[in-house]
């Protein structure tokens, strides 16, 4: 399958790469949660999409307040959910923020059972009584069809975390997937020249609902772009730089702060 080409440069900045629990990891003493290298330094996983002045945020975790700083953010017009975990949801109420500076409500494109997760985990934002001072939220319901934000395409990659259902995202040629596990052959098609792909591995030991180092390599073999970056990372990966200095030129971990160009 081929993605529509964009006819502008489109930048992707990495806001987080961390697992579900972050590195350094709370009381954590191991080599990796205490390295002074600011790339083990880990905030939930997370990207920015820059076309055109337009912004797009792929899910909104517990460091959404801090990476929108980080990354000196003015405006958002949209983010786009992979799925309902706490680790990609939990920021949701520090779009409040964004309402009161652009004075309007936030788009945020889900699938139905991640909606349904939103309006339970933000009753207060959702119900019936309007508090002043609420989040301000859009919701738009999405599947698996390709779907538009400001006109720019966005097309849905699905996949397995574990037993759970997630949503990767395809915009012109970059690819991203976070918290997989499988990623079935009609997705891997879609995948089809993919020149930055970003990917979920957690460690280089199995796990039941993630990527191994090993399990990512495959799929970077398979999809064959030209850069390949890993996120969500734990702690038990390793090092940044020893890591790194393992892998081939074309497959790397990301790191928080890193900046895109396609």
């Amino acid at each position: 399958m081929s993605s529509k080409k964009l006819l502008h440069p489109l930048k992707v900045v990495v806001l987080g790469t961390g697992t579900s629990l972050g590195v350094p990891m709370i009381a954590c003493q191991c080599d990796v949660c205490k390295s002074s290298d600011n790339k083990d330094k880990r905030l939930r996983s997370s990207v920015l999409i820059e076309y055109c002045n337009i912004n797009i945020v792929i899910d909104c975790g517990p460091d959404f307040r801090m990476q929108m700083l980080n990354a000196n953010i003015g405006h958002i017009d949209a983010i786009v959910m992979t799925h309902s975990h706490k680790d990609h949801t939990g920021g949701l109420d520090d779009v409040r923020a964004f309402n009161w500076i652009n004075r309007s409500a936030v788009n945020v494109y889900a699938e139905k059972n991640v909606i349904d997760s939103l309006n339970s985990q933000y009753p207060y934002v959702f119900g019936n009584s309007k508090y002043p001072g609420l989040p301000q939220v859009n919701l738009h319901k999405i599947d698996c069809s390709p779907f538009k934000i400001k006109g720019l395409d966005i097309t849905p990659l699905r996949a397995m975390h574990h037993k759970l259902p997630v949503l990767g995202f395809r915009i012109g040629s970059f690819s991203y997937l976070t918290d997989v596990s499988f990623i079935p052959e009609e997705t891997l098609n879609k995948m089809e020249g993919t020149s930055v792909l970003i990917i979920d591995a957690l460690r280089k030991t199995s796990h039941i609902s993630h990527f191994s180092l090993d399990e990512a390599l495959d799929i970077v073999h398979q999809v064959n772009p030209d850069k390949a970056y890993f996120t969500h990372i734990s702690h038990h990966m390793g090092l940044h730089k020893k890591i790194n200095n393992e892998l081939p030129q074309n497959a790397k971990l990301a790191y928080d702060g890193q900046v895109i160009i396609l």
